[in-house]
C-alpha cells in the first residue's frame, strides 16, 4: 500500500498528552537487504528516540507511550525518517519510492534482528499489546519497504547520507543477501557516500584510487616524512630511487595486514604511530648532521616504508568492506592513488624549496632550520603515542606470539636480503659507470 504524507497533519491532531525529545548522541541502524524476483525487500530498525521532530502520544501520568495512538503514525514516520533518508540504484537507475508492507514498534530487548527470517517475521507478526508499558526512549521502529526491480540479479548500490541526521554519531549495521550468495555484512558511520553492495572491479578500483590520494593529503604524519625525504635532494631524478623504495615497502605490509598477516593485538596500532614519529625524527635528524646520500636515503626509506604501510592499513580496515570480491585490485588502487598524491606532494615541495633557499636562506642554514622544525613536530608526536602506547596491554609470550614473532622475522630478514642484493646490484652499476667516464672516448 502507497501511504500519502499526511504525518505533519496527524502531529497537529495530537493536541495534549505528548512530548517530545532531542537527538541522541549514538544511535545503530539495522538493515536488511533482499533481491527477490521483482521486487528488492528493505528491512529497517531505528530507534524512535531519534525522530526528533515526532511528538509521539503519551497515555497516563507517567508518560507511557501510547501505542494504539502512535500505531496509525508510524507509516508516514517510516517514509519522512527513513526511505526519504535512502536511494537505492539497481546497476545504475535510481529505484523509485518504495512500498511500506509493514510497520511495528518493537522493545530494545527484542532481538529479532539476528536474521533475514527472524526480522521478517517479527515486522510481519502481532504487534506489541496497546497495554504495554514502556517509555519512547525504549522502543524501536521496524518496517519493512519494497521496492520494484528488473533483475534480482543485477548489481545494487545504496546511498544512506540521510541516516547521518539520526543522532550526533549514527553506525548503520547493513547486510545483504543477493540470491544464491553468501551473504555481504556493512558496516559504516554516518554518511559513507555511495555504497556498492557488488561492485565491478573498475568501479572498486576507481574508489580506492581516490582513497589513496585523499589518505595521503590527510595525513600529516605521511607528508612530513615526505618533507624530510626532499630536503637533501631536490631533484626528481635523485628521488626516484627513494621514492619507489617507500612504495615497494608500504606496499608490502600493507597487502600483507589487509591478508590477516599483521599482528592484530591493541598494542600493534599505537606502536605503529609511534615508529611513524619515529621515522620522521631520524630523517629530520640526518638531514641535519649531513651526510645523506641517496643510496643510504633509500635504504632507510625502505625500513621505514614497511612501517608506514602498517599505518595506511589501519585507514584501509574500515574500508575494505566496499572492496567487494575485488580484494587485491583494490590494494593496489589504494597504492596508485597514493602515489600520485605523493606526486602532487612532491611537485609542489621541490619547487617551494628551491625557492625558499635561493631567496630566503641558503640552503645549508635552511636545510637545519626546516629539518629542526619538522624534528621537532616528529618528537612531540612521538611523545604523545608513546604515552599512548605506555598505556596498552602488551601481549603475552607464548606461542602463538611467538610463531608470529618468528614469521615476521623470516620477512624481515627475506627483505633484508632483497635489500642487500638491491644495494649491490646499484653498486656495481655505479662503479661500472665511473669506469666507463673514465675511459677517454676515441675518435675513429
Amino acid at each position: 500500500m502507497h501511504i500519502n504524507k499526511t504525518f505533519p497533519a496527524l502531529l497537529l491532531a495530537l493536541s495534549c498528552g505528548t512530548f517530545a525529545h532531542d537527538i541522541p548522541n549514538d544511535v545503530t541502524v539495522q538493515e536488511f537487504l533482499k533481491p527477490e524476483g521483482q521486487k528488492l525487500g528493505l528491512l529497517v530498525r531505528v530507534p524512535m528516540a531519534s525522530m526528533r521532530d515526532v511528538d509521539f502520544p503519551a497515555r497516563g501520568n507517567q508518560g507511557y507511550l501510547d501505542l494504539e495512538r502512535a500505531e496509525p503514525l508510524l507509516p508516514d514516520a517510516a517514509i519522512i525518517w527513513i526511505s526519504d533518508s535512502i536511494r537505492l540504484y539497481e546497476e545504475e537507475s535510481l529505484l523509485p519510492k518504495p512500498v511500506v508492507i509493514s510497520t511495528r514498534i518493537s522493545l530494545l530487548s527484542d532481538k529479532s534482528f539476528s536474521s533475514w527470517e527472524h526480522a521478517l517475521a517479527h515486522v510481519t507478526g502481532p504487534r506489541l499489546p496497546a497495554e504495554t508499558t514502556t517509555f519512547w526512549n525504549q522502543t524501536m521502529l521496524d518496517v519493512l519497504f519494497e521496492y520494484p526491480i528488473t533483475n534480482d540479479k543485477a548489481r545494487f548500490s545504496i546511498d544512506p547520507g540521510g541516516f547521518a541526521r539520526l543522532g550526533v554519531r549514527t553506525l548503520t549495521v547493513l547486510r545483504f543477501l543477493p540470491p544464491g550468495g553468501a551473504i555481504r555484512a556493512f558496516e559504516y558511520e554516518g554518511n559513507p557516500g555511495l555504497v556498492r553492495l557488488d561492485p565491478h572491479w573498475y568501479q572498486a578500483a576507481s574508489q580506492f584510487v581516490r582513497m589513496g590520494f585523499f589518505h595521503i593529503l590527510d595525513g600529516s604524519d605521511h607528508l612530513l616524512f615526505l618533507f624530510c625525504l626532499v630536503v637533501p635532494f631536490r631533484r626528481f631524478r635523485q628521488l626516484i630511487p627513494v621514492v619507489t623504495a617507500f612504495t615497494l615497502a608500504h606496499s608490502i605490509t600493507l597487502i600483507a595486514s589487509a591478508y590477516n598477516l599483521a599482528p592484530d593485538g591493541l598494542w600493534f596500532p599505537p606502536l605503529i604511530e609511534m615508529l611513524i614519529a619515529a621515522s620522521i625524527v631520524y630523517m629530520a635528524l640526518e638531514n641535519i648532521v649531513g651526510g645523506a646520500t641517496v643510496q643510504r636515503r633509500w635504504l632507510m626509506t625502505f625500513g621505514f616504508g614497511l612501517v608506514h604501510g602498517f599505518g595506511f592499513s589501519f585507514a584501509l580496515r574500515q574500508t575494505l568492506q566496499f572492496a567487494g570480491s575485488h580484494l587485491l585490485t583494490s590494494l593496489l588502487s589504494f597504492n596508485v592513488g597514493v602515489e600520485l598524491g605523493q606526486l602532487l606532494v612532491l611537485a609542489l615541495m621541490i619547487p617551494a624549496l628551491d625557492l625558499l633557499f635561493r631567496k630566503v636562506v641558503d640552503e645549508a642554514r635552511g636545510t637545519i632550520i626546516v629539518s629542526a622544525m619538522a624534528a621537532d613536530l616528529g618528537w612531540n608526536w612521538m611523545r604523545e603515542r608513546w604515552a599512548v602506547l605506555n598505556g596498552v596491554r602488551w601481549p603475552e609470550w607464548n606461542a602463538l606470539f611467538l610463531a608470529s614473532l618468528l614469521r615476521w622475522a623470516g620477512v624481515a630478514l627475506v627483505a633484508g636480503y632483497g635489500l642487500w642484493a638491491a644495494n649491490q646490484w646499484l653498486e656495481r652499476r655505479e662503479q661500472s659507470r665511473e669506469r666507463n667516464d673514465a675511459v677517454p672516448s676515441m675518435n675513429v
